[in-house]
């Protein structure tokens, strides 16, 4: 009688599916940290998955810890951060970071700089592939048979503009493997931008809020004013004295 085989858990599983769909040879997950934030950059990431990886008996089972990264604990997500790590050491999987910047969400507002940060990622992983000895670079690939190029997708709705063809998943952090490493990698990474910034400057507890809206964050605008760190158009938004939004020779 065969064993059976486990189903592994459910954002495996879904990804699973895509490649059941068609032959991808990869899953490239997208995702973003930091879109609301009134302080600091938005950092997207990319997770390739190449399609034997999903075979992969230890991969499977120790992905099953990945989850969509507001649904876990800080710690939590270091230590799965620290796995995918190990990973892509392994040559199992490829990760990349993007990042814009608060300057260019000034210039290009919330969705445009997401948008740039998803594509440097992107751009950032072609490299990455590219130089890979084992991972392949499958994303290079120009021809125009589906089996040739990985499935990209992008959590959230689609992006428009966007120079690299994708499939928008809602929900998708907590839907798909592949878009919940990159959401673990994105803010990581974040965090760790947003902790440097709080070492240089601990009045805002950015160690605490990592830049949202937060009671304590608002109040220490309140007395402080903002800093270069902070996004001009988001605080215009808020309900804040016209003396701490009109403070522009700080920015």
């Amino acid at each position: 009688m065969a064993k059976k085989q486990t189903k592994g858990h459910p954002l495996w599983r879904f990804d699973r599916q895509q490649l059941r769909n068609a032959p991808y040879p990869a899953l490239i997950g997208v995702d973003e940290a930091g879109r609301g934030c009134l302080a600091g950059p938005v950092v997207a990431a990319v997770a390739h998955i190449p399609a034997d990886a999903y075979d992969h008996v230890g991969f499977k089972r120790a992905s099953t810890a990945i989850n969509d990264s507001k649904q876990l604990k800080a710690e939590q997500r270091e230590a799965q951060f620290t796995l995918i790590e190990q990973w892509t050491a392994d040559k199992l999987v490829a990760v990349a970071p993007g990042v814009a910047s608060v300057e260019e969400i000034e210039v290009h507002n919330i969705l445009g700089a997401t948008r740039l940060a998803m594509q440097r990622a992107l751009d950032a992983l072609e490299l990455t592939l590219l130089r890979a000895d084992s991972v392949g670079s499958e994303l290079l690939k120009c021809d125009n048979k589906v089996a040739d190029y990985p499935r990209i997708m992008v959590d959230g709705k689609p992006l428009k503009p966007f120079p690299w063809a994708h499939e928008a998943v809602v929900g998708g952090d907590g839907k798909s493997l592949a878009i919940a490493m990159a959401s673990i990698v994105a803010k990581v990474t974040r965090d760790r931008v947003m902790l440097q910034l709080h070492e240089e400057d601990p009045r805002f507890g950015y160690d605490q809020h990592k830049g949202y809206g937060t009671p304590r964050h608002l109040e220490a605008l309140r007395a402080h004013g903002p800093t270069p760190h902070h996004r001009k158009v988001f605080l215009r938004k808020l309900d804040l004295p016209a003396n701490v939004c009109e403070q522009r020779e700080l920015f």
